[in-house]
């Protein structure tokens, strides 16, 4: 069955728009010509993509179901056209990572740098999202490489371990736990918790460990940022958890004190995934040995 890409522009833009007139304009087609695409493609999927309501249109799951696989395969066309276009201007390969904040801000750096020294004509395009965002912007087809920890929550990744990290507890200077070396996760239940955005591994992690201790997280402020929460932290709006390496060089810089957390879960594992296939892209395989060197030597025979 082929399926052209005008046709499936046009059902994103329905399914945006709420409205096959609205969807035909912004896709520059005639309202007729628009319905009978829909029609067409209905007729051959065998199931019905939108319900004619009296104000447009509204999806099915059929529907929703064939946007979501849209959305990916657009994503992978204009990756296909930077990355050829690139080649134009001696570009080799264009890598495209998706990290977690914990990833970029300890061990990913060096490596990067590291690899682009060794494929100076390799492009590296990288973003910042939440564990779960990363594993599924790989399973997507939006990243090539998605840096993270655990819990794995998506199957259709292929995973080795990577690297490995601790958190650590950054007090205000005069805080009534700055004079010790050390803390526990239950000395800092009482106090108000600087932290980053819900979905962050970190914090989420902290919840699940207050839950068990049957407490409440006094996640007061939250933000985007490590240098966010140092500065927070420094003005005395609460403790923060984070891992070690920022917390050391904000320890050096800020009016914060940086403390051990004894805690068995505050050593963290960093997963490098790539999409489950059969042949990885060459870019994206010389990274994986890169970073992974061990892994490389398990799949030996």
């Amino acid at each position: 069955m082929r399926l052209d890409l005008t046709t499936l522009n046009l059902v994103l833009a329905i399914e945006q728009t709420r409205s096959i007139t609205r969807g035909a304009e912004r896709e520059h087609l005639a309202l007729a010509a628009a319905s009978k695409r829909i029609s067409d493609l209905e007729s051959r999927l065998g199931v019905q993509l939108f319900e004619r309501r009296a104000r447009g249109v509204e999806p099915t799951e059929a529907c929703r179901a064939l946007v979501r696989h849209i959305r990916t395969l657009n994503a992978s066309l204009h990756a296909l056209e930077s990355e050829v276009v690139e080649f134009a201007r001696g570009i080799k390969g264009h890598l495209r990572i998706a990290a977690n904040a914990g990833a970029i801000a300890e061990c990913l750096p060096a490596d990067m740098a590291s690899f682009l020294q060794a494929h100076p004509q390799i492009r590296i395009s990288l973003e910042d999202m939440t564990s779960a965002e990363t594993q599924a912007a790989v399973a997507e087809g939006r990243a090539d490489v998605g840096v993270f920890t655990p819990p794995i929550v998506d199957n259709r990744l292929d995973t080795r371990n990577y690297s490995q990290g601790r958190l650590a507890v950054l007090v205000p200077d005069g805080h009534a736990l700055a004079g010790r070396q050390s803390v526990s996760f239950d000395d800092l239940l009482d106090y108000d918790l600087v932290g980053l955005h819900a979905g962050a591994s970190a914090q989420e992690l902290m919840r699940e460990q207050a839950l068990a201790r049957g407490r409440t997280l006094n996640a007061r402020l939250a933000v985007r940022g490590f240098d966010a929460i140092a500065q927070l932290v420094e003005a005395g709006l609460g403790v923060a958890v984070l891992p070690q390496g920022p917390a050391q060089r904000f320890s050096q810089v800020f009016a914060v004190k940086l403390l051990r957390l004894e805690e068995p879960w505050a050593q963290r594992d960093y997963v490098l995934g790539v999409a489950r296939v059969e042949r990885l892209p060459t870019v994206v395989q010389r990274f994986v040995d890169a970073l992974c060197p061990v892994a490389k030597e398990e799949k030996k025979p």
